[in-house]
């Protein structure tokens, strides 16, 4: 059951609606039934007290590595949503890449119900775009959108067979299905782990260059001409990418991109000496990359950022650097970095938002990132000023691998609500 709630005297942010004012905000049956004026006849139940603070929709995050099942000992369902709604995140993309792969429906319908049982947050999937992600057969698309998948990808796992991913977005594209592209040609990759540069000649680490990603995205952008599939790039790290897709949506292609909070902010100079926490994939590139990747984002040609989450465990992360899995726990660090980038000048705080909320939400086509009346009552609602210091004992999520360990951050949530329900309160 869920009580009617009136969120008192907040700056309500909605960027989808445009709005941005201090008001009251009215909730009754697990969504919103209004903005400023209370509705006639509505008896409060409950009242969160929101003045000083901003309240804004929960976060949508394009890709959350929730790693069950299969990768239980790294991380659970159970314990990933605790981690996402103490950070304001109230729907999560899953990728495909899970053990098993989600290629068939029982998959994506276990996925669904062990996210349900904890009740804190949604949490969406896409289904696989080819089967066992070996780029070889096509996977059953039209079933996994039956039980709900948002879209179809490979995950990491490169389609190297050009017909097979032309055929792949024809198959989706009739499926109206969104194509989530992971763009790197696996042979100019090839056994690298960081950016090739000065610092992967410095380490002595087999170098990824950037044309790794742009040979690959120039090809996929050419098939989704083609084949009209609407596509969607995944976690840019060039800003030559970022270019590709400027143009690319210049021309009318139904296309859009996002990028990991983590590449804003980081460059293959926080390597430092081989610190594992900062192996990803795709690499941390230069200062030009990720400076050109900050000019797209302001630009609009990048419409979201993602946590891009991926917790690990501890030995995961203290093997030698080659050795090591990519991916940093991001989901606590979301947010404040993102507003990081408000107090940076770089977005104003609606632009902000709207990159986490509003636009990842279209993106996936689904009902969230919108504090509109009849929408479901998703909220963050988060202190803009409060300063906290993270460190490995206050993290909510079971991985630890962060490499903003002991940074300082200015941004705070106070409560999530998920449809209508408070599940986190600090």
């Amino acid at each position: 059951m869920t009580a009617r709630i009136r969120i008192r005297g907040g700056r309500i942010v909605d960027p989808a609606n445009r709005f941005d004012a201090v008001a009251d905000l009215y909730i009754d049956g697990g969504r919103i039934v209004a903005v400023g004026r209370r509705p006639r006849g509505f008896a409060t139940e409950e009242v969160l007290d929101a003045r000083g603070l901003i309240v804004c929709p929960g976060l949508v995050d394009l890709s959350a590595r929730l790693r069950e099942p299969g990768y239980t000992h790294k991380a659970t369902i159970a314990s990933e949503l605790k981690a996402a709604v103490a950070g304001g995140v109230t729907t999560l993309c899953c990728p495909p890449d899970t053990l098993p792969i989600i290629d068939t429906t029982a998959v994506v319908e276990l996925i669904h119900q062990r996210a349900a049982t904890t009740g804190l947050a949604r949490v969406v999937c896409l289904g696989a775009l080819t089967r066992d992600l070996k780029g070889e057969m096509l996977a059953g698309m039209n079933g996994l959108k039956s039980v709900g998948c948002v879209g179809v990808s490979n995950a990491l796992a490169p389609v190297v067979n050009s017909e097979v991913m032309r055929r792949a977005l024809e198959y989706a594209h009739t499926c109206g299905l969104t194509v989530f592209i992971h763009a790197e040609d696996p042979w100019l990759a090839g056994s690298g782990h960081v950016h090739e540069g000065a610092v992967s000649t410095r380490l002595g680490l087999p170098g990824i260059p950037e044309t790794a990603e742009t040979v690959a995205l120039s090809r996929d952008l050419l098939l989704v001409e083609q084949s009209g599939a609407r596509a969607h790039f995944c976690r840019l790290s060039c800003a030559r990418s970022a270019r590709l897709v400027a143009e690319a949506a210049g021309r009318g292609l139904p296309v859009t991109a996002d990028v990991a909070i983590h590449q804003l902010f980081l460059t293959d100079a926080d390597l430092g000496r081989f610190d594992s926490f900062c192996h990803v994939r795709p690499p941390l590139r230069g200062r030009a990359d990720r400076d050109g990747l900050r000019r797209a984002l302001r630009k609009g040609v990048i419409s979201a950022i993602c946590s891009d989450h991926q917790p690990h465990d501890p030995d995961a992360k203290r093997t030698p650097f080659d050795a090591t899995e990519p991916g940093i726990s991001a989901l606590e660090t979301w947010l404040p970095l993102t507003l990081r980038l408000v107090d940076e000048g770089l977005l104003d705080l609606n632009a902000a938002l709207a990159t986490v909320t509003a636009n990842p939400a279209a993106i996936l086509g689904v009902d969230a990132g919108t504090l509109g009346v009849g929408a479901s009552a998703d909220v963050c609602i988060f202190d803009p000023d409060e300063t906290w210091r993270l460190d490995e004992k206050s993290m909510v999520s079971a991985g630890r691998n962060t490499p903003f360990l002991d940074q300082t951050f200015r941004g705070r949530v106070r409560f999530t609500l998920h449809a209508g329900r408070v599940v986190y309160s600090a």
